[in-house]
């Protein structure tokens, strides 16, 4: 067997210019996401999932463990806490994630539609930040739901099996109907009756990635109940029931989940309470809302945005289309191996995918929710790019590239605004003397930790306060993760979260935990002008006074305050609400 990795083997996948063309998209899309990684500030769910790494567990309050890992890998490599070390995990996996989905698409339509797909999915904004620079728990999920998606190309459509049909009959002697879609050189070729499907260990693999992909996100559970679909309405797979196999990835499938059950067991459940009910129920005395159609246009709208229209209304366009095809395939009893490789992808995409934007008429919808859906369409639509290229290569060119390099600008400019408040006014860096006062910009969500890090370390009275403190509070647990990156490089401190909505703030510390000791409380402008939230907190001490605040600034000009209070002598544990409490202690 030729070793893989010897210089001649090397030499020769390098000479290949499909080769070169797919390097290139993998190594000039991590060199982007390297940049916006550097200079995009960390959000709040990205430093929460770092105190997630402080606190390494089986499983957390609000998502499985997968995440704490990925977040945690950049940190514990280099030892330096920033925005970019947090990222790194998830530029490595995204490299991996989007190497599958070429696979995927070789394996199902063909290299050039695996390129295709690669580029489209390298261009689609949504994907490049959500899934390739921000380490969320969609990066563990997108890598694992890709991979998932690969073993299935290859266990229910192996190569030799895909070159020996395209169409046939339900039973032997009815007469052979044309393709709904239209037919690739090879499948016109190749007119006889499928190979029977063959069952294979892959299936038992299917269950090991399926269980990874749960503990990446909830999601995976859809992508779970999706490969089922598929293969409970692909007459040709139904006997991967029949098969060991599939036994064999149930068992296996609920062995690799054993971190999220384990610690959901000792903890009530409170991770799938949270996720199925606590997280959609209205705020005390506000009626639970009922289902409008218009919402549910909305995140419609605010999808294609995301994806960008020039990707996203072709996505949505292949799905209709591949969904219209199968279902007259099915009605007409036809068996077409382009249109079971199109089912197999729908029956994982469009649950999550049309699922989310439907539910979103009653729920409120997170933008990244339907996405790992989308990802998944892209090889539909990499397989249409492909035929399309044909007949006209100049204008799918300049749609990729057009698209591409619209949004490079608009990138760009968006990264100069969060450094140097390029569209604020005032700043020394505006624009055109600045559009947008820094009270009513939104980008201001996103902190520079470093400022707030510093203006401890050159503070005395700040300094000396926290070297005496035995814990740091705040009161939201998002706020809690950007204070964990400041302060922890500086005194590795203890950091708790006073709030009706504790998350997984409520599993690392005990409600007594902190009775008798001083500390520090720290909170955003917004809240330090709420008289009632200070007076409450006050109350819980024998001592609450402000000590100091910390500016940031952007572009000369003050965009936020942080309001340091020290906090003597606690006198009894904060409440905590029912869920929270659940968290606590094991059951």
């Amino acid at each position: 067997m030729p070793n893989p990795f010897s210089q001649q083997t090397i030499q020769k996948w390098f000479a290949q210019k499909d080769n070169r063309i797919v390097l290139a998209w993998l190594i000039g899309g991590l060199i982007l996401r390297c940049i916006i990684a550097y200079w995009l500030y960390p959000g709040f769910d990205e430093a929460y999932y770092y105190l997630y790494s402080l606190h390494l567990d089986w499983s957390y309050f609000d998502h499985p463990v997968l995440v704490a890992l990925t977040t945690g890998l950049g940190v514990w490599l280099t030892g330096v806490v920033s925005q970019f070390t947090l990222r790194i995990g998830t530029l490595i996996l995204y490299t991996g994630s989007l190497w599958l989905l070429y696979l995927t698409g070789v394996q199902l339509f063909g290299k050039k539609a695996g390129q295709w797909t690669l580029a489209i999915a390298s261009v689609i904004p949504i994907f490049t930040i959500g899934f390739g620079v921000l380490t969320m728990p969609d990066s563990p999920l997108i890598f694992f739901w890709t991979a998932t998606l690969y073993c299935a190309a290859c266990e229910f459509f192996p190569k030799s099996a895909s070159n020996q049909h395209n169409i046939s009959p339900t039973h032997q002697g009815q007469n052979v109907s044309p393709s709904p879609l239209p037919l690739t050189q090879t499948e016109q070729n190749y007119t006889s009756p499928a190979l029977p499907y063959q069952p294979t260990y892959r299936l038992a693999l299917l269950g090991i990635l399926v269980g990874l992909t749960c503990l990446g996100k909830y999601h995976g559970f859809i992508l779970g109940v999706g490969l089922w679909g598929f293969v409970l309405t692909s007459s040709r797979h139904r006997r991967a029931f029949a098969s060991t196999w599939t036994y064999l990835g149930i068992i296996l499938f609920i062995l690799t989940l054993f971190p999220l059950w384990y610690w959901n067991a000792q903890h009530d459940w409170v991770s799938f309470r949270f996720q199925l009910s606590s997280r959609f129920e209205p705020e005390l005395n506000v009626p639970k809302p009922t289902y409008n159609p218009l919402n549910a246009l909305v995140v419609f709208l605010s999808g294609l945005a995301y994806l960008f229209p020039t990707m996203g209304i072709p996505l949505w366009w292949v799905t209709l289309r591949g969904l219209w095809l199968s279902a007259k395939s099915k009605w007409q009893n036809l068996h077409s191996l382009k249109l079971s490789k199109t089912w197999l992808i729908l029956c994982i995409s469009l649950p999550v995918t049309l699922g989310f934007t439907l539910l979103g008429g009653k729920e409120q919808i997170l933008a990244g929710w339907p996405m790992p859906g989308f990802w998944g369409l892209t090889l539909l639509l990499g397989e249409r790019a492909a035929n399309w290229e044909k007949h006209s290569k100049r204008l799918m060119r300049r749609w990729l590239w057009g698209t591409a390099f619209f949004l490079l600008p608009i990138l760009f400019l968006a990264l100069l605004h969060l450094n140097l408040g390029t569209l604020q006014k005032p700043s020394q860096y505006a624009l055109f003397g600045g559009f947008i006062a820094p009270k009513n910009d939104p980008s201001r969500e996103l902190i520079d930790t470093s400022q707030l890090q510093q203006g401890f370390v050159d503070s005395p009275v700040l300094n000396q306060a926290l070297q005496e403190s035995s814990f740091v509070a705040t009161n939201a647990y998002y706020l809690g993760g950007l204070i964990g990156m400041a302060l922890i490089p500086v005194k590795p401190i203890p950091i708790v979260c006073f709030s009706e909505d504790m998350r997984g703030f409520a599993t690392w510390s005990h409600p007594e935990e902190f009775l008798g000791k001083d500390g520090l409380y720290i909170t955003l402008e917004r809240f330090h002008e709420m008289e009632k939230l200070n007076r409450e907190f006050s109350g819980y001490f024998t001592r609450f006074v402000e000590i100091g605040t910390v500016p940031l600034k952007r572009g000369g000009a003050e965009t936020e305050v942080f309001h340091v209070y020290q906090v003597e002598k606690m006198l009894e544990p904060y409440p905590r609400s029912e869920i929270d409490a659940l968290a606590n202690f094991p059951a």
